[in-house]
């Protein structure tokens, strides 16, 4: 028996998984987050899943414009060229899956999420299903134009897929929304501006911001964001924010926020999506080389992949 075979909790579809690298910080409010992928690779991010007994493709990376060449003054900013960007990167993840692979996309700034979902939810919709979204952030991301602080759209990302924002992120792939808000979790937000607050509330997702984790623990908070995410669903789609970890074990993000879930907590998160056997697709977004030590942040992305792909840290999840 193969690793794979040994690892009966995932489903039993997946026997390969496809990196789609998005090199892009347009969104962000800091550059650096465009050489997420680079980090991730450069950590042994295939050598790893491989050794999981994986098939793995790399795709490379979608071509992303330089933001010092693009026009700054757009409100949101960069909206045009982030459309563009989220357009290819939703028909990549649409084919793979039509494909039968699991697309893994590695960022790059949180606004790529926008696609990823969008080609997620495309694939699906062709059968006439849905899927679920696991949210795992220091922020909601659910900021419109008129909410918006900074104008940066990788803090609308959550909205736009539910619908509410730019008409040019809102109605990506022909149709809104992406997911439906019952099927939508957040775990782990502590930073929420206050317009955005009234978003998150009148949409109808799930949220459990820290103090709920700290006071449900983090074993029951997943177990109730697995059931809720795929109730009705033909799986779930997790994405993961790295910036979602305490900036003691994840330093290298783009806009760190204290009091976040620590190190063991983020691998639990994953462990229990492989042990569901509901995980369909994955992306891991603003990983940020800069400000990060000896890519150590890029090591402990590399490691929760492994453990959403069924890698055990603790022994299985009961």
């Amino acid at each position: 028996m193969t690793t794979l075979e040994a690892q009966h909790h995932l489903s039993s579809r997946i026997d390969r998984v496809r990196l789609l690298g998005v090199p892009m910080d347009l969104g962000a409010g800091r550059r650096g987050v465009d050489m997420g992928p680079s980090a991730l690779r450069y950590a042994g991010l295939a050598k790893v899943v491989h050794g999981l007994g994986y098939g793995w493709d790399d795709a490379g990376d979608l071509a992303v414009p330089l933001p010092e060449r693009r026009d700054r003054s757009q409100k949101p900013r960069f909206l045009k060229e982030i459309r563009r960007v989220c357009e290819r990167l939703m028909h990549r993840v649409e084919h793979t899956l039509d494909e039968g692979i699991m697309p893994l996309v590695i960022g790059g700034d949180h606004s790529m999420a926008i696609g990823t979902i969008a080609g997620v939810s495309s694939h699906f919709r062709a059968r006439d299903q849905k899927i679920g979204l696991i949210w795992v952030d220091a922020h909601a991301d659910m900021n419109t134009p008129d909410t918006s602080p900074s104008g940066n759209i990788h803090g609308m990302p959550l909205a736009a897929t539910l619908g509410f924002g730019a008409p040019e992120l809102v109605d990506l792939g022909g149709f809104s929304p992406k997911v439906d808000p019952a099927n939508v979790v957040l775990v782990g937000i502590r930073s929420v501006d206050e317009g955005e607050r009234e978003v998150v509330i009148q949409s109808g997702v799930h949220y459990y911001e820290m103090m709920k984790v700290d006071s449900l623990g983090m074993a029951a908070v997943m177990r109730e964001a697995v059931e809720l995410a795929g109730a009705g669903t033909a799986g779930i789609h997790l994405s993961f924010d790295v910036d979602g970890v305490d900036p003691q074990w994840a330093p290298g993000v783009g806009t760190p926020v204290p009091g976040g879930i620590s190190m063991r907590e983020a691998h639990l998160i994953c462990e229990v999506m492989a042990a569901s056997g509901k995980l369909r697709s994955l992306e891991f977004a603003e990983l940020n080389p800069i400000h990060d030590l000896a890519n150590g942040t890029g090591e402990l992305c590399r490691d929760l992949i492994a453990s959403c792909l069924g890698k055990k840290v603790m022994g299985q999840f009961e």
